[in-house]
């Protein structure tokens, strides 16, 4: 399977691009259909704090039948039209396949189950956490930790889980010392000649094992990269400016699952997601205001103005006084998207209504929400795909491309910036023009001066 070149945008109509409609849908056999008019709710939970051992294994196993049966029942309570249970599994869950292989089974059977004898459409999301990071890590690309990455998708596959996902963490070494410096070509590093090739790769093996199974290569995010940038931002350790920047630049790098198979949704903590929907049609997951329960952000309503799948992020298993966390989360989301899809039923007008009052409510106090909104996401994207594709020209293209719109932003008075953080966009600015036109001497460059670094791991 060779790489999608994506030369033009799916949306030229900015009235066409809206929540729950993708130019690409992805139905499954019961009927939900991503991205075909109506909005789901996916919830997304893990464990209360617990070790998993093989001793605590079957307790490991009775909490997420719990889960799974709390979550299935208040959907038929609430009447949804169908819903996404997402498992992000923990690393020992991934070092060892064959838990996560079972707890993959468990919660797909009680969903299952639940469908045929409640008649709620239900789909399992799995994904494995990434484990090829440390300093026991032998190679990204083989080696125990890449073979047990792809034993799990494997054999979760098998066990009924519809859509397969990850958090890959290829560059993100580099990509964390380019954020201790703010130094944006560290970062571009990091995504075009680090993260880039490895989601070709890692992808290129998952769409394999989801076709060779019947189900979805869904996606991926750029959580442990551009999601840190915007948590250190929201704490003043780095410039909000330069975190919305990052926010663009990782879209390349994630829309590499898509170029070799991917097929939708993406990742819910993938903001830049936005930006894959415009360039490919792609249905995508996204989270906002109910994902406060796993980290604070400015773009609680503006993330699911072009939403296909609403979550929470993620949320521990504990009892509330409604009942237990991950339940009163689902409903959370069930309420949100029955506005949402209400106001499509009443019509295009209104559901462009809703859109742009969820997105002009966040849009003008925040760097990032401001790339998030529809208008500028299809904007950016209509002058990136006319880059050459190349990782790194689109990488260096988007930088460039987000300062330009951050600064209109500004300058039209749509968008809030302190004189420090326009200080600092001029900074990245500069930065950014002072990048070299050559690709190797830009390589050759940053492999000399990271000391985050691990050439032998990337083969370099």
């Amino acid at each position: 399977m060779g790489k999608t070149s994506f030369t033009s945008v799916a949306y030229e109509n900015l009235d066409d691009f809206v929540y729950a409609r993708a130019v690409h849908p992805v139905t499954l056999k019961n009927g939900i259909s991503l991205g075909g008019g109506t909005l789901y709710p996916e919830v997304n939970f893990t464990l209360p704090t617990m070790l998993i051992t093989e001793e605590t294994f079957d307790e490991v196993i009775r909490i997420y039948r719990e889960i799974a049966t709390g979550i299935s029942e208040r959907a038929n309570v609430l009447g949804v039209p169908g819903f996404v249970a997402e498992i992000e599994l923990l690393p020992p869950t991934t070092f060892h396949p064959e838990w996560g292989i079972e707890i993959c089974k468990n919660v797909v059977d009680i969903i299952k189950e639940n469908e045929a004898k409640n008649g709620t459409p239900g789909a399992v999301r799995i994904t494995p956490v990434d484990i090829r990071e440390g300093r026991d890590l032998e190679h990204m690309w083989h080696g125990r930790h890449w073979d047990n990455v792809l034993k799990t998708f494997e054999g979760s596959a098998k066990a009924g889980a519809e859509f397969l996902a990850i958090e890959s963490v290829g560059g993100k070494d580099v990509h964390d010392e380019g954020l201790m410096y703010t130094d944006i070509g560290r970062v571009i590093f990091s995504y075009s000649s680090l993260g880039c090739p490895d989601m070709e790769k890692l992808w290129t093996e998952i769409v394999k094992i989801a076709d060779a199974n019947g189900v979805v290569p869904a996606g991926d995010t750029a959580c442990g990269f551009a999601n840190t940038s915007m948590v250190l931002a929201d704490k003043h350790f780095i410039p909000e400016v330069f975190a919305a920047i990052d926010r663009v630049v990782a879209a390349v790098r994630t829309l590499v699952a898509v170029q070799v198979g991917a097929k939708g949704p993406s990742k819910d903590c993938g903001y830049e997601c936005v930006y894959l929907k415009a360039i490919t049609g792609t249905p995508i997951a996204t989270e906002g205001r109910v994902a406060a329960v796993a980290h604070l952000s400015h773009v609680g309503n503006v993330a699911i103005s072009l939403s296909d799948l609403w979550s929470n992020e993620s949320i521990q298993h504990i009892r509330l006084l409604a009942d237990w966390s991950e339940v009163c989360s689902f409903e959370q989301l069930a309420y949100d998207v029955r506005l949402m899809n209400e106001a499509s039923k009443r019509g295009k007008e209104t559901a462009l209504l809703l859109r742009d009052l969820n997105a002009d409510s966040d849009s003008p106090y925040n760097a990032t929400a401001y790339i998030l909104r529809p208008d500028v996401v299809l904007d950016i994207s209509k002058k990136l795909v006319k880059v050459e594709d190349t990782y790194y020209k689109r990488a260096k293209a988007a930088a460039a491309l987000t300062v330009e719109a951050l600064r209109d932003g500004y300058e039209s008075k749509k968008l809030a910036l302190s004189e420090k953080e326009i200080k600092q966009l001029d900074k990245v600015s500069k930065a950014i023009d002072a990048l070299p036109e050559d690709e190797q001497a830009f390589i050759a460059d940053n492999i000399q001066n990271s000391k985050a670094l691990r050439r032998e791991i990337y083969d370099l």
